[in-house]
């Protein structure tokens, strides 16, 4: 049950970092661009193109991702029987700190200011330059995607064996959404603007549930999330 629970919530990390003001607006351009074609050109053949670009895009930080996953997992899971009260209080302390940022209770200079990886080989193949900025963007392409992450690693610390399912849940939920943006880039570009200034409403609501998690994680408490499971008992009763 716990388990599943974070899964989901590292599921929701990946659309928040998706949905970062600083990423979201940008993102039907910027996949046009790799694509080599126009968003005002809605023939199949460019549909297509779009897509599959986004699909390297997506497949590129999915790699990295789970290299670090797989990272975490090597070096913190035969230390965290040992030191598993300490991995509890500084992932806790992570999860706090950034969910106070993504409510906007404290600010963070660096996670609002945009860094860009500049690439300046050009590959023959426009697939393969996709996948290079898919794995740039995970290493850093913008913090702004940054509180989210840096949430589900400091959770991936506390659970070493869960690090790679961690990390390939949060993939899963930051790469969906590009994929359906390469799909229907035309159409996310008017959904975008008309949704855009409700964005920080959902940052401000996903930045509360981690402060809890936060919480429960930094006092060995995350078993408790399990009680939620006799609460829906008693509710189908």
């Amino acid at each position: 049950m716990v388990n599943e629970i974070t899964l989901g919530i590292a599921v929701v990390a990946g659309l928040i970092s998706f949905l970062s003001p600083c990423v979201l607006p940008i993102i039907p351009g910027f996949l046009a661009y790799l694509s080599g074609t126009s968003l005002n050109k809605g023939g199949t053949e460019q549909r297509l193109t779009i897509f599959l670009n986004s699909l390297f895009f997506v497949l590129g930080f999915s790699v990295i991702f789970a290299l670090l996953g797989v990272l975490l997992n090597t070096l913190l899971e035969a230390v965290a029987y040992g030191v598993q009260l300490w991995l509890s209080r500084i992932g806790g302390a992570i999860i706090i700190f950034f969910g106070l940022y993504l409510t906007g209770i404290i600010r963070i200079p660096f996670l609002e200011r945009e860094h860009k990886f500049r690439i300046k080989r050009k590959f023959k193949s426009k697939f393969a330059t996709s996948f290079v900025f898919g794995a740039a963007f995970a290493a850093g392409w913008t913090p702004c995607v940054g509180a989210a992450l840096g949430a589900i690693l400091g959770l991936a610390a506390t659970q070493p064996g869960s690090a790679f399912n961690l990390l390939f849940a949060y993939s899963i939920g930051l790469g969906i959404p590009f994929l359906l943006v390469g799909l229907f880039a035309s159409q996310a570009v008017g959904i975008i603007n008309r949704y855009a200034r409700t964005l920080r409403y959902v940052n401000i609501v996903f930045g509360a549930v981690l402060i809890v998690l936060g919480v429960l994680v930094f006092t060995q408490s995350l078993n408790l999330i399990a009680n939620f499971g006799l609460l829906n008992q008693f509710l189908l009763r």
